[in-house]
């Protein structure tokens, strides 16, 4: 197994957590705002930076601490995919593809599709996305997880098309005392994760580290990952501020996925991996500094911060099996500033982000395909390109309390995207690839949104909402090219979405109902021939439902239950003939790789000791090519988990994930005339302990 841990690995948590456990002191409690009604699965109330309003018009999300615990998530996707409208795949270790009332979007189409932040701040500089981004973010620590299901441009601009998410740490000084909670997986799947909040000499700090080592339980699948988060809070008389670095790293072995109609069924099969080679080595490392003052009767907000990452893997889903060699440095600032009366309060704010990224993808393989002088895969280098990227960024937003119970949200956003591109091979086309010559590009758009809000009745919210989302082309969109593209500059990526929902509390049960209808024009993605796609137009429209409660008393206890579903119908909204015939795009065409219904349910009992829940995930059946002449029928699979707190410092718990053992896909889609499924985990359980101090 690649990078492959020892005891040393956990000699280091150890002596990491003795460093974490220094004297603690009382601190001055964090500025934070209470999201009534934002509950997890358990009924945790969410406490969150002010960030967003809860009365903000459209659909959003927040997972809770108790509900993240408990989960004890392996992958980013056993959380996430209990939220409506929300559909995270599973590939092989730790690579996924996200879905936001969307279709599971791979390749271009998902880089810059669904934003990813921590604490507010994006993980990536906005050219740069990656499918895989979530590998990055420390999920096992975090005290909650938002997720806004639309468009979210205006105030964090590129890639908020569909959604985005917003990992939020701890906050230093809230909460004093250390926990280590240590795991083991009947899949060779080993756990550590630690968390301290601590004060030496007055200020407040915070550290998680988190440590996973996965034998996999394919043919040479193996994972082996490790995340640290340090926060330090600190201030004046005027001012304060909260210090964040975060780093991990990854060493993966990737299992390819399966061939032929239905092979996830067979046990034999579904577990060897047709591409052993095949890894995905990465690290990244983030820092920044919020600094929060009052000034001028206004609260104002600047946050610097530093990006680095670096990624190398074989692109063993394509026919030349390269290795692709990419990352970039990243250092911005966001600004914001809030001010005006509590019935008539803007927002205003800046970002600018510079970054510098390259990538270069190799094939080792002979050459093959075409004609012996001009090969379709040639061997050799196919890309090798360096490019620096700036954007600029202002924006303003009224919340306006109009009249009685009634509010609006209006806001804009413009924003500059230049790209200088300078390749380090020599231009032209050899076989499938092109490579373009030097030049610089500039993508400007602007995203409004306006929505409204009604609260005249007893805990219940009504509201209404138009947002449009944009993103400009990656950079591998606009440079990564194939022979048959020409090379120009493409289009912003756009989308309009409107919204009607309402959320609350009646009869004793927090509901969430939200009904949309979105367009988006420019879309990029990759066709049946292989071949990019920079002008394709989809529409959607969905209606999800989530609703949470208790009932009854018993032993002591209560009956706790929560479940959400969601419909949708996604379709193609332009036609295109593709070279093979076999999978023309028509208009009104459903859009491969979205279901139709997705759910979860759970149902449970808990009381000050004990706690047992069973849950289920549902995914309805999809199209996979498309020609919509290949499907994915769906699955149903439960999972049971329990806990017992044997103290105030000691918790122990279990998880049977998959309890029918059901045969299914993760991810199933149709390429080279060829069904191809990444296969689900089997039945498999989980036991660990919680120490806390």
């Amino acid at each position: 197994m690649r990078g492959s841990y020892t005891a040393a690995s956990w000699l280091a948590l150890a002596t990491a957590m003795t460093a974490f456990a220094a004297p603690a002191f009382a601190q001055q409690a964090p500025t934070r705002v209470t999201l009534e009604g934002a509950r997890g699965a358990a009924g945790d109330v969410v406490v969150i930076y002010g960030d967003r309003d809860s009365n903000d018009p459209g659909a959003y999300s927040v997972i809770g601490e108790q509900q993240i615990a408990e989960t004890a998530a392996n992958h980013p996707a056993e959380i996430l995919n209990t939220i409506p409208g929300v559909n995270v795949q599973m590939n092989s270790g730790q690579e996924l593809l996200v879905a936001i009332r969307s279709p599971v979007l791979p390749a271009g189409a998902g880089q810059g599709s669904f934003l990813i932040l921590e604490n507010g701040i994006p993980t990536r500089a906005p050219a740069f996305g990656n499918v895989n981004a979530l590998f990055e973010v420390h999920h096992e620590t975090a005290e909650a997880i938002e997720v806004v299901r639309g468009p979210g441009s205006v105030r964090y601009g590129s890639n908020a098309v569909h959604g985005l998410m917003n990992f939020i740490d701890p906050e230093p000084g809230a909460q004093e005392g250390q926990t280590l909670t240590l795991s083991a997986n009947s899949l060779q799947r080993y756990r550590a994760d630690a968390t301290a909040n601590f004060t030496t000499n007055g200020v407040a700090n915070w550290a998680g580290l988190s440590i996973m080592d996965d034998g996999g339980w394919r043919d040479s699948s193996g994972v082996d990952q490790q995340k640290l988060t340090l926060r330090s809070k600190f201030g004046g008389e005027t001012w304060n501020a909260v210090a964040t670095l975060a780093a991990v790293n990854l060493n993966q072995e990737t299992a390819g996925f399966i061939q032929g109609h239905d092979v996830y069924k067979d046990e034999d099969i579904a577990t060897t991996n047709p591409n052993p080679e095949a890894y995905r080595d990465a690290w990244a490392a983030r820092a920044n500094v919020r600094f929060e003052t009052n000034i001028g009767g206004g609260d104002l907000t600047v946050t610097p911060f530093a990006i680095t990452q670096r990624m190398i893997f074989i692109q063993h889903f394509l026919p030349d099996q390269s290795t692709e060699k990419n990352g970039h440095d990243s250092l911005g600032v966001n600004a914001r500033y809030d001010f005006g009366p509590e019935a008539l309060r803007w927002s205003v704010g800046g970002d600018f982000v510079y970054a510098d990224g390259f990538l270069k993808e190799i094939q080792t393989r002979p050459s093959f395909g075409g004609t012996v002088s001009n090969p379709t895969f040639p061997r050799g280098v196919h890309y090798d390109y360096d490019v620096d990227t700036w954007t600029t960024a202002l924006y303003a937003e009224l919340d306006w309390d109009f009249a009685p119970d009634w509010s609006l949200l209006a806001g804009v956003r413009g924003e500059a995207n230049r790209y200088q591109y300078q390749t380090n091979k020599a231009p032209g086309t050899t076989g499938r690839f092109r490579v373009a010559p030097n030049r610089e590009d500039q993508f400007d758009f602007v995203t409004p949104k306006i929505g409204v809000t009604y609260s005249g009745f007893d805990n219940v919210l009504l509201y209404a909402n138009y947002a449009r989302g944009a993103r400009a082309p990656q950079v591998s969109d606009q440079y990564r090219l194939q022979n048959l593209q020409t090379v120009r500059r493409l289009d912003v990526e756009n989308i309009d979405s409107y919204e009607a929902g309402a959320r609350g509390k009646l009869a004793g049960i927090d509901f969430d109902v939200a009904i949309y209808s979105m367009n988006k024009s420019h879309f990029f993605f990759r066709d049946s021939d292989g071949l990019n796609v920079p002008d394709g137009k989809t529409d959607h429209v969905g209606i999800e439902a989530s609703l949470a409660g208790e009932f009854g008393e018993f032993a002591g206890g209560k009956f706790l239950w929560n479940g959400n579903v969601s419909w949708s119908d996604q379709t193609y909204a332009f036609n295109r003939n593709v070279a093979s015939a076999a999978e023309d795009i028509f208009d009104g065409d459903q859009i491969d790789t979205a279901p139709e219904w997705l759910a979860d349910a759970g149902i449970g009992w808990q009381n000050q000791q004990f706690s047992l829940f069973l849950t289920s995930e549902y995914v309805g059946q999809y199209f996979t090519n498309a020609a919509n002449t290949a499907s994915y029928h769906g699955h149903l699979i439960g999972h049971l988990r329990g806990g017992w707190q044997f103290s105030d410092d000691l918790e122990a718990f279990a998880i049977v994930r998959n309890i029918t053992d059901e045969r299914y896909a993760d991810r199933a889609d149709f390429a080279t005339g060829a069904d191809r499924y990444f296969p689900g985990e089997p039945l498999n359980a989980t036991i660990g302990v919680r120490i806390r101090h």
